[in-house]
């Protein structure tokens, strides 16, 4: 991407309309129609559930913007997603 990213646009409520988009598609219909994958270093934990934090993310942001990111347009680390997310509230761990 060649212009930041606005993630002050994403609040929490994107965020857990993604979550309740990956519960109600399941994984891999939820990835098919948002272009993101499984994760593979963090979880994203709510509800006592473990979710993709990148691809709830990217999801929430379209959400909230009607923009579409792609995977590669964002990091997921310490640095991306999971800053963000702690940010907005939610609990994100290193995988085990």
């Amino acid at each position: 991407m060649t212009h930041p990213i606005a993630w002050d646009q994403v609040t929490d409520a994107e965020v857990v309309r993604a979550l309740q988009e990956y519960d109600q598609l399941g994984p891999e219909r939820f990835f098919a129609e948002h272009g993101f994958g499984p994760t593979t270093t963090y979880d994203l934990v709510w509800n006592e559930r473990l979710y993709p934090p990148k691809a709830i993310l990217g999801t929430a942001y379209e959400f909230a913007t009607g923009g579409r990111l792609a995977s590669g347009d964002f990091e997921g680390g310490k640095s991306g997603a999971v800053r963000v997310l702690g940010k907005l509230g939610f609990r994100v761990e290193a995988r085990r």
